[in-house]
């Protein structure tokens, strides 16, 4: 299992159902907290970032359903990694308060995302600079 900070890989039962049957999930194995949401993200020009922004409170899992992307993650410390995601039994785990950007879609590309809380507006942080300078705050 690799780990950067807290984010860090899990693995899950293999898919084997050609439809991805994701029932492992429904049973809660092996996930770090319990779901409040679940959606999904769709492949875009693969020029182009969806999704940069970090979530105050909120846990979030992604797997990757069908074709590959790359997560890129920050904990605010400068330093980021990137994580590719292909359609295999692999989810990345992201605490709250990290950064994440998805970019690389190959056409056709689906990912999963369990999340720990409902949809809250006021949870999201979408300014990188806020989002540092959030960190500085929780800190102090």
């Amino acid at each position: 299992m690799e780990k950067f900070f807290d984010v860090h890989l899990i693995e899950f039962p293999k898919i084997e159902d050609p439809r991805g049957n994701l029932s492992f999930i429904e049973s809660g194995e092996r996930l770090p907290f319990e779901i409040e949401r679940v959606y999904w993200t769709y492949d875009i020009p693969s020029w182009r970032e969806r999704h940069g922004r970090a979530l105050r409170t909120c846990a979030e899992l992604i797997i990757a359903t069908s074709g590959q992307c790359t997560v890129t993650v920050d904990r605010g410390d400068g330093g980021e990694k990137q994580i590719t995601l292909n359609r295999s039994n692999i989810g990345l785990y992201l605490p709250p308060m990290t950064w994440r950007s998805i970019t690389d879609f190959v056409t056709g590309t689906t990912c999963v995302t369990l999340a720990s809380k409902l949809y809250d507006e006021a949870d999201y942080i979408r300014d990188y600079q806020l989002f540092k300078s959030s960190l500085t705050d929780e800190l102090q």
